[in-house]
């Protein structure tokens, strides 16, 4: 809960947050709408009232509406409040799609392996949801006549159109001729794929370690079991070579 004496404190320093709301004595109007902690309407009363009802329940009373007539007002826990919505920022922050911008370079007079492996990278990017820019670099006369990168540069836009759609034309740029392609698909969230990922190889390991633990308490088991049968046989034996001594004993 935020105490009123936290308030004061932050209005007598002059701290000042704009896009905060303003919260139990920060509330100067003389009557608010009230809601209660659990979304219920309690109606319109006086504002020194709803402060009292928020400090009997141990709550805040937050201004949910102010621009409102009259505004509203919510019982809270602020504090818990505010750390709920900094969690939500943070799971929003991961998950949302951030794509990168990959580079890739050819050389104008490029053989057909060099050109598939390229083309292998840019469409692993693209599959990522990354944006790619390809970049063909021009040497001596190759500057003069530049038409032959934009046709490689087609070329390869064409071999990945599954993938990816020209984003910005082939175009020259002093010594390079360079084009921009974009994904057809949002960016994979690597993070949350990974962390799945993780589950999946911590859980497989821990069965794996279960398994072993049982195979070596069954062995185990087992073992203690044939010493046991060992020595309840040789016991048995010496029983029986007692026995047979001593009947030979009474018949001589």
């Amino acid at each position: 809960m935020v105490t009123d004496k936290a308030a004061r404190e932050n209005m007598r320093i002059g701290v000042i947050i704009s896009d905060e709301p303003r919260i139990n004595d920060e509330i100067r109007v003389s009557q608010v709408r009230l809601i209660g902690p659990n979304g219920e309407q309690v109606g319109v009363i006086a504002t020194s009232v709803a402060l009292n009802l928020a400090k009997e329940a141990n709550l805040d009373l937050v201004e949910v509406a102010p621009n409102a007539k009259p505004p509203v007002a919510k019982l809270i826990d602020y504090g818990k409040f505010k750390y709920n919505e900094k969690i939500k920022a943070r799971e929003a922050r991961r998950n949302q799609s951030t794509a990168e911008i990959k580079e890739i370079r050819f050389r104008l007079k490029i053989d057909d392996h060099d050109f598939e492996v390229k083309k292998g990278h840019v469409t692993r990017f693209l599959s990522g949801g990354d944006k790619v820019k390809v970049t063909i670099m021009l040497r001596g006369r190759e500057q003069s006549r530049p038409i032959g990168g934009v046709e490689l540069l087609r070329r390869l836009a064409a071999d990945v159109e599954e993938y990816g759609s020209i984003e910005s034309a082939p175009k020259q740029e002093g010594r390079n001729i360079i084009m921009t392609l974009a994904p057809k698909g949002k960016k994979v969230h690597t993070q949350s794929e990974q962390r799945r990922r993780g589950d999946q190889s911590r859980a497989e390991r821990q069965a794996r370690q279960a398994a072993r633990l049982a195979a070596k308490q069954e062995a185990q088991q087992q073992a203690a079991k044939e010493a046991m049968s060992a020595v309840s046989s040789e016991t048995s034996t010496k029983k029986n070579s007692t026995k047979e001594g001593s009947n030979a004993e009474d018949e001589n």
